[in-house]
């Protein structure tokens, strides 16, 4: 029996002329995601990517776990394919689904045929497959309005194919269509869900992290590693770009006054990012910044931070509640990891009374004392970088 994966295109259907080249965006993230796993054949044909193993024994399970998380797929679904003959199709459906049938009370037959020449329109193919459906199974009762089990057939062009209902995918647009951008990836629980949320508009990411030794732990680098390994199953390989930002604090501690200390670091986060974007074709820095959550969070800390750079700042998380950020970590994945308890740079000589409505002119003046040019030059020649894939 022809097992394949059904991966149905999300917004992509809705594109003009451009749209090819969203479809094959989405198919090389398809075959790259599924290249640990074995070999596949991947086509798009009528708004659907077809996935057929190409080797006995390909671990068809593993392939349909890795695709549900592969953006610009809506839904998908386990297939089986026969040739474009009604009782072919209602044999292939009696055996096919014996498992998903044997285990529910009631189910409907739904057909849509795109091959227009196939004799039987969409609503006799399911009345005849549904009849058969009925007699092989008759402890099973046909249920139009509240089935337990939909049955799903379709007549395309090279085939006709059977599956049970849809699973969600990650929706979205395939990562690569939409640009690159820089995004800050502390070890906390916002910036990996903020990475997600702008890796899910198909945009790809190089994330970078301000590493403070001694001051921070290498388990706290570590674990930002972890995080962006675990984003990978989302966002696509990428290389972590780790900042080494001791000296810069230290500096920053030294010479400016201490209400001051958070506003002007993250201004040097921001230059850094932007020199890191200008090497890599950036186009914008993604932050995972949450409007009033900390200090350096109100509009005027936010606006002074961003001052020092000429490009976008993406804030995915900017209207959303902490207790809804932590719903969408748990939903992908980095919750446990972001709360294990290893602090970031962010933490290191946090001042006891932050000014949180700063004027430009003063936190410029602040750090006035600063050679800044020399501080972001070193800390751009000491980057590490590390390259991140899923396992």
């Amino acid at each position: 029996m022809n097992d394949i994966i059904l991966l149905k295109l999300g917004e992509i259907v809705l594109k003009g002329l451009n749209r090819k080249s969203f479809e094959q965006k989405l198919m090389s993230n398809v075959r790259r995601r599924l290249e640990p796993i074995g070999k596949f054949r991947v086509y798009c044909l009528q708004s659907t990517v077809y996935v057929e193993a190409q080797e006995d024994g390909a671990d068809m399970d593993a392939a349909f776990a890795a695709l549900k998380k592969v953006f610009g797929v809506i839904k998908l679904s386990r297939a089986a394919a026969c040739e474009k003959d009604r009782d072919a199709i209602a044999a292939l459906a009696i055996e096919y689904l014996r498992e998903d049938m044997e285990r529910v009370r009631s189910f409907k037959v739904e057909s849509k045929r795109s091959d227009k020449s196939f004799p039987l329109t969409s609503i006799q193919l399911s009345q005849y497959v549904g009849g058969l459906l009925a007699e092989a199974y008759p402890n099973v009762q046909v249920d139009v309005h509240e089935p337990e089990l939909t049955v799903h057939l379709e007549v395309r062009d090279l085939a006709a194919y059977v599956h049970a209902t849809p699973v969600p995918g990650a929706g979205g647009m395939p990562v690569g269509s939409n640009g690159v951008a820089v995004t800050l990836l502390s070890g906390g629980i916002d910036s990996p869900v903020s990475t997600y949320m702008i890796a899910k508009r198909g945009v790809r990411l190089i994330p970078v992290h301000f590493f403070s030794f001694p001051y921070t732990s290498q388990q706290a680098k570590d674990k930002v590693v972890d995080l962006g390994r675990q984003l990978t199953e989302y966002c696509g390989r990428m290389t972590l770009e780790v900042v080494p930002f001791t000296h810069i604090q230290e500096e920053i501690r030294d010479k400016c006054p201490e209400e001051y200390f958070t506003l002007i670091m993250r201004r040097f986060m921001m230059r850094i990012a932007k020199r890191i974007a200008d090497a890599n074709g950036a186009k914008a820095v993604v932050t995972g910044e949450n409007l009033g959550q900390v200090a350096s969070q109100t509009m005027e800390a936010m606006a002074s931070t961003q001052a020092v750079i000429d490009m976008p700042v993406l804030q995915p998380l900017i209207g959303m509640d902490k207790e809804e950020i932590v719903t969408l970590a748990r939903k992908i994945g980095t919750f446990e990891t972001s709360i294990l308890p290893y602090e970031d740079c962010c933490t290191v000589f946090t001042p006891r009374h932050p000014r949180t409505h700063p004027k430009l002119k003063d936190v410029e003046a602040a750090e006035s004392a600063l050679d800044i040019a020399a501080l972001v030059d070193e800390a751009v020649k000491g980057i590490e970088r590390i390259r991140l894939d899923h396992e």
